[in-house]
């Protein structure tokens, strides 16, 4: 196969590298927030998803839907580019609905699709995408060098943990991200140009699919790593500034009494 060369930098001006995992520029006060205080607000409502229940997590997934909205992200072009994963979460809930005993609702095919299974399945699928959604709106309003920064200043004061090595780890992991799905996208792209999706075989196709992206990931990573090597690049580095805005702290508020409502609800 012959693929079109690129940068191997997520963050560079190639068409198509924009995806929704991406930093995503403006203005909005969720763009401004300190980098610390928006982790604090992903992992404090992450904790309230995996604490309440249906009805708790009915009104976080529309509150998160108002949010994505202001910034771009709008339900369109969330079933656009999120198909994939929300078949995953489709399949999750006719497992759980399948599995889980209990007062029986329809059965088919011997199995017996139960109202317990329907709550259980319909609360894992929302947690899931929550919590995607939320570390969806943390990298869209965020660049990486910020989350880095980020991760590097929650570290520090732990003992035996390099942090300036594992974040520069966390911030190569979101500049590769956006990369892996344009390499996803384009290997199913030229598989596609050259018939492979007729194949009946399952397992070939998948086959077809996954080895060509794999080694354009790992060819990708090592002409990172060479890159990096050939100008001297060291882990010592200037320690970062942050820039509050100023409104932090009365988000904070709202975000823990948005969480215990979330939990009364539940």
């Amino acid at each position: 196969m012959i693929w079109r060369k690129k940068s191997v930098y997520p963050h560079g001006t190639g068409v198509g590298l924009v995806t929704l995992f991406s930093y995503h520029s403006g203005n909005t006060v969720w763009h401004t927030l300190d980098v610390r205080c928006k982790c604090l607000l992903v992992c404090l409502l992450s904790l309230a998803v995996l604490k309440t229940g249906l009805p708790g997590n009915i009104l976080c997934l529309c509150v998160l839907m108002v949010i994505l909205k202001t910034l771009g992200l709008g339900p369109a072009r969330l079933l656009t580019q999120l198909k994939t994963f929300l078949l995953f979460l489709i399949l999750i809930f006719f497992c759980r609905w399948a599995g889980t005993p209990g007062d029986s609702m329809v059965t088919l095919y011997g199995f017996s699709l139960t109202r317990q299974g329907f709550t259980s399945g319909s609360l894992v699928s929302l947690r899931f995408l929550e919590v995607m959604l939320l570390g969806l709106m943390l990298t869209a309003t965020t660049r990486s060098m910020e989350i880095k920064a980020a991760v590097q200043w929650f570290f520090k004061p732990v003992p035996f943990i390099p942090e300036k090595r594992v974040a520069i780890m966390a911030g190569l992991a979101l500049k590769f991200m956006p990369l892996i799905l344009d390499n996803a996208r384009e290997v199913t792209y030229a598989v596609n140009a050259r018939c492979g999706n007729l194949r009946k075989n399952p397992l070939q196709r998948l086959i077809n699919l996954s080895w060509p992206l794999l080694k354009k990931t790992f060819q990708s990573a090592d002409d990172l790593s060479l890159a990096m090597q050939a100008r001297c690049y060291s882990e010592n580095r200037t320690d970062p500034q942050f820039s509050p805005n100023g409104k932090e702290g009365w988000i904070v508020g709202l975000t823990l009494i948005f969480s215990a409502g979330m939990l009364l609800i539940g």
